[in-house]
Parts: C-alpha cells; sequence; structure tokens
C-alpha cells in the first residue's frame, strides 16, 4: 500500500502536469483531402508617422515647406541636417507638439486638429538631454515619470506594484539596475541619456523620438548610448524611432533610413545608404564632405583642398 506521503507527492505530480497541459493548445487536424491552408501574408500597416505637403510659418517667415516623411513600425530614422535647417520643427510635428500650417500631419493614425493631443503624446516615448527635472529623484522613479507622462513624480501617486516591476525590467535591459537607486543630480550626461530612453519606454509608446541624444556626451558615454539605441532592435522590433542629430558619427548603426534637410526642404530622403552619401550630405552642408561607412558605424570629414603648387 502507498503510504500518505506518497499519495500526496503523487497528488502534486498530477496537479504540475495538469497545469502544463492546460497551457498547451491543441493541435488543429485536417481532413484527408482537405487543403492545406495558405499563410497569411503580413497586413500592411499604416505609417506610424505621415507627413504630406508640410508647410511651416513662423512671424510671417517660412520655415518648412513641402514637407512629405512616411515612417512605419520598425524602421529607424535619422533627420540630418545643418543648425536652423529645421529638423527641430519637423520633429515638433512627429510628437504632436506643433502643428502645420499647410499640409496634414498624422501620428500613430490620428491627424493633428482632429485629435486630443494629451492622450496621443502619452503614446508617444521622446528623448530630450535637455529634461527640465530639478528634483532628487532616483533612476528608478524618473523613469516611472514615464508613467504618468510628467517631469517630476505627480503628488500622491503610488506606483503600483506591477509598474515597479515594468520600470525595474526596463532598467535591466538598458543596464540601468546597479544605479537604480542613484540621484539625478548626481549622474552622469550618459547615465541621464540612458535614464531618459528608459522613461520613454516606460510608456510602451509605438514610437521613440531623440532630440540630439548625444548632446554634451563624451566618446565613452556617447558609445553607450548607441549601444542602448541598437538594442531597442531586438527588445522593442515593432518600435519606430526617429533620431535628430548633426554628426553622422552619431548615427546608431541600426539606422534604416534617413533625411537630409536644408533651408526648409527635404533635400534626400529614403534608406540610409542611399542617402548618406559624400554628394547628398556635401549638397545639403553646403561644404565638400567625405562620407565614409566602416563597420556599420558612419563618418565624415571636410574634403581636403589640393595645395596649389606655385
Amino acid at each position: 500500500m502507498c503510504s500518505h506521503q506518497d499519495r500526496v507527492g503523487g497528488a502534486a505530480r498530477n496537479r504540475r502536469r495538469l497545469r502544463a497541459l492546460a497551457g498547451r493548445r491543441p493541435r488543429a487536424r485536417r481532413r484527408r483531402g482537405q487543403p492545406v491552408p495558405l499563410r497569411r501574408e503580413r497586413a500592411v500597416t499604416a505609417p506610424v508617422v505621415a507627413l504630406r505637403d508640410v508647410g511651416f510659418r513662423r512671424n510671417g517667415r517660412q520655415i518648412l515647406e513641402d514637407v512629405t516623411l512616411e515612417v512605419r513600425a520598425g524602421e529607424h530614422w535619422a533627420l540630418l541636417g545643418p543648425n536652423g535647417a529645421g529638423k527641430s520643427t519637423i520633429l515638433g510635428f512627429c510628437g504632436a507638439v506643433t502643428h502645420p500650417s499647410a499640409g496634414t500631419v498624422e501620428v500613430l493614425g490620428e491627424r493633428l486638429g482632429r485629435v486630443e493631443l494629451a492622450a496621443l503624446r502619452r503614446r508617444i516615448g521622446h528623448v530630450n538631454p535637455r529634461h527640465p527635472l530639478d528634483s532628487p529623484l532616483s533612476v528608478r522613479e524618473v523613469a516611472l515619470t514615464g508613467i504618468t507622462s510628467t517631469i517630476e513624480l505627480p503628488m500622491r501617486w503610488v506606483a503600483a506594484p506591477d509598474e515597479i516591476e515594468r520600470a525595474d525590467a526596463v532598467l535591466e535591459q538598458l543596464g540601468l539596475s546597479p544605479i537604480a537607486e542613484s540621484r539625478w543630480p548626481t549622474l552622469s550626461q550618459g547615465e541621464r541619456g540612458r535614464t531618459l530612453i528608459a522613461r520613454a519606454l516606460l510608456s510602451d509608446p509605438a514610437l521613440l523620438l531623440l532630440d540630439e541624444p548625444s548632446t554634451g556626451l563624451d566618446v565613452a558615454a556617447r558609445e553607450q548610448l548607441l549601444e542602448t539605441v541598437d538594442a531597442l532592435e531586438r527588445t522593442h522590433p515593432d518600435l519606430a524611432s526617429i533620431l535628430v542629430t548633426h554628426h553622422l558619427e552619431e548615427l546608431p548603426e541600426t539606422t534604416t533610413h534617413a533625411v537630409l534637410v536644408a533651408h526648409g526642404r527635404i533635400t534626400a530622403s529614403g534608406p540610409v545608404a542611399e542617402v548618406v552619401t559624400s554628394e547628398a550630405v556635401s549638397a545639403a552642408f553646403e561644404h565638400p564632405i567625405d562620407v565614409e561607412h566602416r563597420d556599420g558605424r558612419w563618418s565624415a570629414r571636410a574634403r581636403r583642398r589640393r595645395a596649389v603648387a606655385l
């Protein structure tokens, strides 16, 4: 006869087996002669961002004209151009912050002017190195403000246990767990940049905007930040991103597309290898520039002028 201990152990094994079986989906059987179902093609989804014939005027001055751009899920765009070209204004459209003077802007399927902006902005992650935080929040607390869409933690707001777990999971993904309790004023500029990426991801965005995220970073901190951005292709494969910079060295390896802007107009747009060329970059910056692509990274330097022999 089985002892009481054996019966208890057997019952426990049975419960574990039943739980395992309950999680399995039964395999659908195909009757003999029934045709094999065709594999469904992935549905073509609407663009994450769609700017069509967009223009923008400020104080009677034309800032942008005839800007057309489409960004789709999983694409990573670089917005390049000299200072004053209009890059920040275009990013303002993508972040549902700026309204166009002409044309249409659709973000996450919603047309600006026909949508409640606060709700739309909560679905967009925005990384701005000039983040105006004054309080000594911890890295974890800064990340949690991505859920509340605020700069400071709201009064009387307490994060739920699952929200804290989400925050800690994102911090771990970005290699920030060891400094989760560190305070904002004590962080290096590179640590702040990575913390702001964690903050942006906590809102579970479909679109991530990075506004010159390498500003003020030394070489090592810049490389750590770019490694963090590159990792998003693996951890968030459907996330679309737009990164603004005027330095080709700051382009992540995972950049798929690029836009060159000069004097308020798009001068080139498309797959990054077709746009980031010596000819196109020289035309946008109005200076002879040699562009090089090696080991997945881009670099640029002014073309040397040959000395004239006397």
